[in-house]
Parts: structure tokens; sequence; C-alpha cells
């Protein structure tokens, strides 16, 4: 199948669970609003379990392509991960899917397909992410582009826990909303001051 093809089955998906609970998301609605047969969606799905697993995988791979497009504005250490902070907290708190990808919290209207892998050929049946592993993910995507070439010189421990630390604070937030609009900002700036980046001569 074509990616756009691919994609528009996702997103039909998507806007159904915006909709209903999954329980009552049917394949044969999902493959009307894509406009192609309920049996294309299963050739490319598998399943309803398959679907869900690669709705989660799009999810997180969406939301590690923001994090690299927050490391990518310009600014000190302190600066970068504060976007990524405010992008996990924004991205988290407008995306039910993504909250529960990110925080291991899975509602009775999602779906909650297990991480394990399954018997299958397709990328969306091998194992997905715990929210674990995609704290460690942005940890190792962070560390790779605040130590590459031209960037100010940091040990790689401190910056590694800086940045899981910036994470896990914005993930708190999506918990626990902090008062005012730049709360998530604030309690990552305040927490950061005397990490790698913000130091003088460094």
């Amino acid at each position: 199948m074509m990616p756009a093809a691919r994609e528009s089955l996702l997103d039909a998906a998507f806007e159904a669970l915006a909709r209903r609970p999954w329980a009552a998301v049917r394949m044969v609605d999902v493959a009307a609003a894509a406009g192609v047969s309920r049996q294309t969606l299963y050739n490319e799905f598998g399943s309803k379990e398959g679907l869900a697993r690669a709705l989660v995988r799009r999810e997180a791979d969406a939301y590690l392509a923001g994090v690299e497009r927050a490391l990518a504005v310009h600014g000190d250490v302190r600066d970068r991960l504060t976007a990524t902070a405010e992008w996990t907290a924004s991205a988290a708190r407008e995306n039910a899917l993504l909250r529960a990808v990110l925080t291991g919290f899975w509602s009775e209207r999602l779906p909650a397909p297990t991480l394990s892998a399954v018997p299958a050929q397709r990328r969306a049946d091998g194992p997905l992410p715990s929210p674990g592993d995609l704290v460690g993910a942005v940890r190792d995507r962070a560390v790779a582009v605040l130590s590459g070439p031209g960037a100010v010189r940091a040990d790689a421990a401190d910056l590694a826990r800086s940045c899981e630390l910036a994470v896990r604070l914005a993930l708190s937030c999506v918990a626990a909303p902090p008062p005012g609009e730049d709360g998530v900002a604030e309690l990552v700036r305040g927490a950061l001051q005397r990490q790698p980046g913000d130091r003088p001569g460094r």
C-alpha cells in the first residue's frame, strides 16, 4: 500500500478514536472513512490490534520528530531542553493517545496494545516503546545534538541527567499542571540553572 493510503487509514482511525472509545471503533467504519475496502485495511494492518499498534507507533514517532525540532531551536543547553520539555507537555496535553504512550496510563477509551512484539512481518508488530524507552530516546537524541560539532562542551553524564530531568519534569506537569502558561518552562529552567551549558566558562 502507498504510504499516503496508509496514513489516510491511520488518520481515519485516529479521528474515530477522538469521537468514541476504541472498543466502539469498527474496522469497517475506518475503512469507509479512508475510502478503501475493509479487506484493504486488514491486508495492511492484519487486525484491529495491528491497527492500534500502528497508531501508537505513529504517535511515538511524531513525538520524537517534535523533540528533534525543539532541540534545533537557537540558544544554550537550557533553552533547548526547556523547548523540549514544553513540547513534551503540550503534545501530551493535546493528544490523549500520546499521553498514554508517554505515561503508561491507558484509559478505557483508548487502545492498549501489548508492548511486546507479535508474530508478523510488519514494523508495527515489533515491540512498542514503553514510557521509559521514550524518555531514553529523548535523552539520547538530546545528548547527540547538544554534544555534537559546534556545541558547548559539557560532561556527557551531566548532560544526560539534565536531558532526562527536563523530560521527566515535563511529564510530571502533564499529571499535575503547574499554574500559569509558563509553568513548565519556569520549572525546567529553575531545575536546570546549574546544569551544563549555563555555567561561566563552559
